[in-house]
């Protein structure tokens, strides 16, 4: 079985390759950070017996996107499991104080590259009449926060995008899923505040917020599912979280 992610190189996306790498999957880890891939890869690899690929590429980059892929051979092309995890946010003013190229780099990577690299896959699927797109979603998917808009934005688009994948493949016989996360202390909001630990630790305070291993072992449940049994949305929060923008905090 081959498991192809995307965003391995932290957070969710290199959890997923742990998960997935312990239940015997074969590997394409796909990311910016070539050094932070291959470290992975190694352990990966000296851990369990299976094998890795690493692909680096600005997923934002459709001409990227397709010389990567394509340049896979035919051991490597034949995709079980696609986990379109890849995404990041930028930013929390209001719209009118925002980034114009934050709205650009959010739609390009959090919509454009998913749908980049989910063509390209899907493409095999069809002519197996076999596969399992999971695109990750978000809470923000469900309900816009303030200083949200583009970044929520960009996830509502994922989920319908991920609800016309699953009408159009149905005939072929390929699984679609979204995981939709709440809260997850990853470096998601250390990327969405430029950097500055102090206000991405701030985010986190005051309760226990989902942790990338947990979104991982769920992503991995829909995988491991029987054939006939597909979780459209997985909807998951911590405790502490109510929906995309209440928390109680301690």
């Amino acid at each position: 079985m081959i498991a192809l992610i995307t965003g391995a190189t932290a957070g969710i996306g290199m959890a997923c390759a742990k998960k997935f790498a312990a239940k015997n999957y074969n590997l394409i880890l796909t990311g910016r950070r070539k050094e932070r891939l291959e470290e992975l890869k190694k352990e990966l690899e000296n851990n369990y017996a299976i094998g890795v690929v690493t692909l680096s590429f600005d997923i934002q980059n459709k001409e990227e996107v397709q010389v990567a892929l394509d340049s896979l051979d035919n051991a490597w092309n034949r995709i079980d499991v696609l986990v379109n995890n890849a995404g990041l946010a930028l930013g929390k003013e209001g719209f009118q104080d925002a980034n114009l190229e934050d709205f650009e780099v959010m739609l390009d990577t959090n919509v454009k590259g998913l749908l980049y690299v989910a063509k390209w896959v899907v493409n095999g699927m069809k002519e197996r009449k076999a596969g399992h797109v999971i695109n990750l979603s978000s809470t923000a998917a469900k309900e816009v926060y303030p200083g949200g808009h583009v970044y929520c934005a960009s996830k509502h688009a994922v989920d319908a995008i991920t609800k016309g994948m699953r009408i159009d493949l149905l005939p072929f016989n390929i699984k679609v899923s979204s995981v939709s996360p709440g809260m997850v202390d990853t470096e998601f909001s250390k990327v969405r505040f430029g950097g500055d630990q102090a206000k991405a630790d701030a985010v986190y305070q005051g309760f226990t917020p989902l942790y990338a291993e947990d979104v991982a072992d769920a992503i991995y449940y829909l995988a491991s599912l029987p054939k006939h049994v597909n979780v459209n949305d997985l909807v998951m929060t911590c405790t502490a979280q109510a929906n995309s923008y209440i928390t109680f905090k301690e």
